[in-house]
């Protein structure tokens, strides 16, 4: 029969195999099975690894609490990774290979096990029993002398307390007023967490909330008693039902360095060889660490700070690791401290006359009050006195550990060899851990800059580089980011892009950025700490805050407390700023924030010293993309008429179309210009290329036309002079197509045309009738020879005629191996017959764009002009 449940699936990422070993391990004691806690452990251990490493899966766990012990289940999503098949059923291969291990454990060391399969899942579960004891005992230990036996005080004071189903105390005895200082009346019916200082177990994830629902537990919290002190209380829960089935927890606490009182003796296996026939332990790191020993660094770092503070009877406990360089040490790991706040913290090894002027050195400091800031992570603790030893591989310091106590003259040099002496036996396998962990995060970051490369890569829009950097820094490196641009050296930074992890907190953060100077663009690498946003937003709160008590004006908003009070914990923290250098010049300033309290990683800042690198360039061409971009486009207006002019008599419309995004200079041109009263020159033309050389061709035979037409040259002789300005550039000339024409609206409603075809796509003259007809002939085009003969032509436009002139971007519209060509936009032109100048060319262009579903790859310019005739009355 079932009597208890606790399933949970775990990600198939490495960090699952330990983070399914604390599940089943706080399962387990919850149901107060310790017996078999470690074997549990081990045997769920190699199965979530098989999973999530080897079956490369996901995992999930199950527990079954029965009357005849435990059943666990690890499922993955791999059925197909079968078990291999054993022709012995004793010989389950050898225990060395990397796979089946956990097989031949369960094997070994549960009562039953087996695996079952589905279409989607295959399942390994395994069942181990409870020991049989005799009624009555629990666990027995052998007779030790005297000085063996653990030390008390003169009387050992349990108190018990009796917690309701709510989270009150109704029952608290006579120890407990005497370890406390309270009496009954005073903390009856009050929660027991309004009395906690330390929220729960030191390095566990268990809450004394959450460890009264539990049907037992044990372990360590510290309690404040009536004078203010913390008391550090060893206590042991029992989760029981009174006699109207209420369930109510009974807890007693003892003093945490009598312990021994109350706690469980660890199981040993019968088989545990870990003592030599002297007793002494074979491997003094597990004695120190206990097995099995973490296999993540987070987790032994933290196992040694409480395995430390537990063996020198200490306050506190704190574990630092050395910088790459060992010029910082960062703090890791910290027990009975605020450990949110000192994580990652940093201090320098060589600080003059304190405790890390001498890091490589143990140390004992009997009272910190005697030398104010000796040992800075300890500031403001009320720990007075402290021991801290170095960790060294190999000669090299690796770390600092260290142990703190609220008492002064604690600590002496026995308790100092003591510590070092734990501190040599584990800093190998610290230092193993942590190059594992290193080098993990190396390979994350390579992969991080190589994905933000190609991002950054992607775009040459500024707006976008901007949002692209704040987005890849918030949340992987800091919490916030703030992007700080320069225009040129003249100018003060500005404030260009804010992100915030939590959008609801972008608009107070912004506000805030706002009203203080922004940082000194340094070119030095590097992040350097800014500590003016914390400040900033520490007096806006403390302002706000005095506000809403009515001490000082009245506050205007209500809801602008919290508000403040969000934005100043968001920023609270670490701020740094790092420079944004491209091609030797600071472009900007990237700014990275943690919360209230928090500090950043060296690596971190290593990693967003690189990404800075790489996002400034990519800044700095989308600034240079954009200057080039609005130069081009100012270029190709400047060689376009501003507006074309009014001519009574003659519709007139133009279309052109720039080819591609903007960023080249095109080729084409048009022109319509008043020559003289009642004569207007008009031109389209195409010269061969883009960019610059192109564009000064354009700009040559635009300004050339106006110039020599209103001196009173002819078509042939303004091409003629055109056709020799152009060879006269030399190797920067190119050839150029233009038609060129002159146009005189008659008085009876025609309009007389004369017209010269260098090169040019022929016009086309639409009759009323719907006939097409080219309007010219072809001659030939500019930039190529000295003598041209050229000749003009001319054309009596009807009422009721349209001249239809385009580049050759319109007629070589292509889709595969098919072309538009002269007859195909004659065809086109036929069906414009009785439309207005305007709807010809709108026509022309629509059935251009739709010949081909690519995008036009050349300029096109179209020019349709239209005779109405006379308006009758």
């Amino acid at each position: 029969m079932i009597t208890a449940r606790a399933a949970a699936s775990f990600d198939p990422v490495g960090r699952s195999v330990a983070t399914a070993r604390s599940f089943v391990r706080d399962t387990l004691q919850g149901w107060g099975f310790a017996d078999i806690v470690d074997d549990a452990v081990v045997l769920t251990s190699e199965l979530v690894t098989n999973a999530v490493v080897h079956a490369g899966t996901s995992a999930d766990v199950l527990c079954l609490r029965s009357d005849d012990g435990v059943r666990i289940e690890v499922a993955d999503r791999y059925p197909e990774r079968e078990i291999p098949l054993q022709g012995n059923a004793l010989n389950m291969g050898n225990p060395d290979r990397e796979g089946g291990r956990g097989l031949q454990l369960c094997a070994a060391l549960a009562d039953r096990w087996g695996v079952e399969y589905t279409p989607t899942n295959k399942q390994v579960w395994f069942q181990l029993g409870l020991p049989e004891r005799a009624v009555g005992t629990r666990t027995a230990g052998p007779a030790l002398p005297s000085h063996l036996l653990p030390l008390a005080d003169g009387r050992v004071r349990v108190a018990v307390i009796q917690i309701d189903r709510t989270g009150a105390i109704n029952a608290w005895n006579e120890d407990a007023e005497e370890l406390f200082g309270y009496s009954a009346e005073q903390v009856i019916g009050k929660p027991l967490t309004d009395l906690a200082a330390w929220p729960h177990t030191p390095g566990t994830s268990t809450g004394i909330v959450e460890a009264l629902q539990l049907s037992r537990w044990e372990g360590s919290y510290g309690l404040r008693g009536a004078h203010g002190r913390v008391t550090p209380v060893y206590a042991s829960h029992l989760r029981v039902r009174d006699t109207g089935g209420e369930p109510s927890t009974v807890c007693l606490l003892v003093r945490d360095h009598e312990r021994a009182v109350l706690q469980t003796p660890l199981r040993v296996s019968a088989t545990d060889t870990t003592t030599s026939s002297e007793g002494h332990a074979s491997d003094p790191f597990e004695v120190f660490i206990g097995s099995p020993a973490p296999d993540d660094l987070d987790g032994l770092l933290q196992r040694t700070v409480e395995r430390a503070r537990d063996m020198l009877d200490g306050d506190s406990a704190f574990l630092l690791l050395a910088t790459d360089d060992e010029t910082e040490l960062e703090v890791r790991a910290s027990t009975g401290l605020p450990s949110a706040r000192q994580r990652f913290a940093r201090v320098p090894v060589e600080a003059g006359t304190g405790r890390y002027g001498s890091a490589r050195m143990p140390a004992v400091h009997e009272d910190l009050t005697a030398v104010p800031g000796a040992v800075p992570l300890l500031s403001g603790t009320g720990m007075r006195s402290v021991v801290t030893v170095p960790l060294k591989v190999e000669g090299r310091l690796t770390g600092s550990l260290g142990v703190a106590a609220e008492s002064p003259s604690r600590y002496s040099n026995e308790e100092a060899l003591r510590l070092q002496f734990a501190a040599d036996r584990i800093a190998l396998a610290v230092e193993s851990a942590r190059l594992g962990e290193l080098e993990r995060l190396r390979r994350g970051s390579l992969s991080f800059l190589v994905e933000a490369s190609d991002l950054l890569a992607g775009t040459l829009d500024r707006d976008q580089t901007l949002a692209l950097m704040a987005q890849m820094t918030v949340p992987t490196l800091a919490t916030w980011c703030a992007v700080y641009t320069i225009a040129d050296q003249a100018s003060d930074p500005y404030l260009s892009y804010v992100l915030h992890e939590d959008e609801e907190r972008i608009d107070g953060l912004k506000a805030l950025l706002s009203k203080i100077a922004p940082p000194d663009p340094v070119p030095t690498p590097g992040a350097r700490v800014w500590a003016a946003p914390a400040e900033a937003a520490h007096q806006a709160a403390l302002r706000t805050s005095m506000r809403s008590l009515g001490l000082n004006e009245p506050a205007t908003v209500s809801s602008g407390v919290g508000t403040t009070l969000a934005t100043a914990g968001a920023v609270g923290g670490e701020t740094v700023v790092l420079p944004l250098v491209a091609r030797n010049r600071v472009i900007g300033m990237l700014t990275l924030g943690k919360p209230t309290d928090e500090h950043f990683r060296q690596e971190i800042l290593e990693l967003a010293e690189d990404l800075s690198r790489r996002a400034a360039l990519a800044l700095d061409n989308a600034r240079l993309y954009s200057e080039r971009t609005a130069i081009s486009q100012s270029l190709q207006r400047s060689l376009l008429p501003p507006e074309l002019p009014h001519i009574d008599g003659v519709e007139v419309e133009v279309i052109y179309r720039a080819a591609g995004e903007g960023n080249e200079v095109g080729g084409d041109f048009y022109d319509l210009f008043p020559i003289r009263d009642g004569a207007y020159g008009f031109a389209i033309g195409d010269v061969c290329g883009t960019g610059p050389e192109a564009a000064a061709v354009t700009g040559l035979a635009r300004h050339a036309l106006r110039l020599l037409a209103r001196e009173g040259y002819d078509g042939p002789a303004v091409l003629d002079r055109l056709n020799s300005a152009i060879l006269d550039e030399g190797a920067r000339s190119r050839f150029l197509t233009l038609l060129y024409g002159e146009l005189w609206p008659q008085e009876d409603g025609s309009a007389l045309l004369k017209v010269v075809c260098a090169g040019h796509p022929l016009p086309l003259r639409l009759r009323q009738d719907g006939t097409v007809e080219p309007a010219a002939e072809p001659q030939p085009l500019l930039g190529v020879m000295d003598d041209l003969e050229l000749y003009e032509q001319t054309v009596i436009l009807d009422p009721g005629d349209v001249l239809l002139c385009v580049t050759d971007g319109v007629t070589e519209r292509r889709e595969g191996t098919r072309m538009l060509g002269d007859d195909g936009l004659a065809d086109v032109l036929t069906t414009c017959t009785g439309l207005t100048a305007g709807a010809v060319a709108a026509r022309i262009m629509r059935a251009v764009e739709r010949f081909a579903s690519d995008a036009p790859s050349d300029d096109m310019a179209i020019l349709a002009m239209r005779v109405p005739g006379l308006q009758k009355d």
